[in-house]
């Protein structure tokens, strides 16, 4: 079941709601609402779902309704229309008791100016949400410092945030809502104000964390190459609305708008795209007990210089080469075990495409795209990199 469930969720600015609500309905613009009305639209009909350790970004430039989603996400803004559900539990129109309650035991927000009380230590403000839990004072301790561990902060309990660089005081607000062990981390932009290299080493270290420990991470953020960076899927909002949701590589290959398109168009796809988004399926392969002739066979007939080896169960043993099988052909050998090449290049689904241009210039084979079990997977060959590049989605042959 999904974690955060949200249907037709609006929220309106303003004391005449329901007039603005009305006009909404009816699919008026939000110029047209707010000249009409005098309120303003801060969401505009949003549903959508996310799963359990899923990092769900939300994104779009300012005034898009990114933030405000996020705070009714957790009721801190009340919503106009529309429902929220957290592990089944509907949120909107909850008891304020009750709405309390699962703030502190479900979820925890880290924010964009870090919002640490400046009169307490690095531990002290770790310690706050545990402290108003009503958590016992040594397993307090005990918990926030495994927290403060984790971000790569021990040893600086007893400074106080004065003291502390920018990034610093983020990793103690991600350290603070860690330490609760919340099933959904909320992050409005929480690295925005940091220098970029910082930012890049605090995205890292969240990537990091994520690994470890499989939160549900509901993360905003105008820029997208940190979106693509950190979201599983991403939401692109615009005006209130999602104007387009789905994986990286569906946002940066399939804009589903000119808006989306204007977005993307200078994204660094290198770093955006990985192994499987760009790869071919491996679609002539030859095992161990096949004979040299059909290797050359399958290769003259496709014009290639080489194959992949697998076991019967698709795992990656090697590749062999048209010379080797030209050469025990002519020796009378029967079969590829003896020609079989263990050095060829292989990477994993996930490794992003900036990490194997390197390697894809140089090589002599297609790079292999294996799991952690070392079973094929697809091929990157030039042709599928260079079309991931231009940002086109086609098909390509193996060649």
């Amino acid at each position: 079941m999904e974690i955060i469930k949200v249907e037709h969720l609006t929220k309106i600015y303003g004391s005449d709601t329901n007039k603005a609500l009305k006009l909404l309905n009816q699919g008026q613009d939000n110029n047209t609402i707010k000249k009409k009305t005098r309120q303003v639209v801060g969401v505009r009909d949003v549903s959508f779902h996310i799963e359990p350790g899923e990092s769900f970004v939300i994104m779009g430039l300012s005034g898009s309704g990114k933030s405000t989603l996020l705070r009714c996400l957790n009721g801190l803004i009340s919503a106009t229309a529309g429902k929220i559900f957290i592990e089944g539990q509907e949120l909107t129109g909850m008891p304020a008791h009750s709405l309390e309650k699962l703030r502190r035991q479900k979820m925890s927000m880290v924010f964009q100016r870090f919002a640490l009380l400046p009169h307490r230590t690095v531990l002290g403000n770790v310690d706050y949400g545990l402290e108003i839990q009503g958590l016992a004072r040594a397993e307090r301790r005990q918990k926030s410092l495994q927290a403060i561990a984790m971000v790569g902060l021990k040893g600086w309990e007893d400074s106080y945030p004065a003291g502390l660089s920018g990034g610093m005081q983020q990793r103690v607000g991600i350290a603070r809502a860690l330490a609760t062990d919340p099933d959904i981390l909320l992050l409005d932009e929480p690295f925005s104000a940091l220098d970029p290299l910082i930012r890049q080493e605090m995205q890292d270290e969240l990537l990091d964390i994520q690994k470890r420990l499989q939160k549900t991470i509901v993360f905003i953020t105008h820029d997208l190459d940190e979106a693509l960076k950190i979201g599983d899927r991403i939401a692109l909002m615009k005006d209130g609305a999602i104007v387009q949701m789905g994986q990286p590589e569906d946002i940066l290959l399939s804009p589903a708008t000119e808006y989306v398109a204007r977005f993307v168009e200078n994204v660094n796809y290198s770093k955006a795209l990985t192994a499987a988004s760009v790869m071919v399926r491996a679609r002539n392969v030859v095992h161990p007990k096949d004979g040299p002739m059909t290797a050359l066979h399958i290769m003259e007939r496709f014009g290639m210089s080489s194959l992949f080896v697998t076991d019967r169960g698709g795992k990656l043993l090697g590749y062999v080469n048209a010379d080797d099988a030209s050469r025990i052909a002519g020796q009378g050998i029967r079969q590829l075990d003896t020609i079989i090449k263990k050095d060829g290049p292989a990477a994993l689904p996930d490794t992003p495409l900036c990490e194997l241009l390197e390697v894809l210039a140089h090589t002599k084979v297609p790079v292999a795209v294996v799991d952690e079990d070392d079973s094929l997977k697809g091929v990157l060959v030039r042709g599928s990199v260079i079309a991931g590049l231009a940002g086109e989605r086609r098909e390509i042959s193996e060649q």
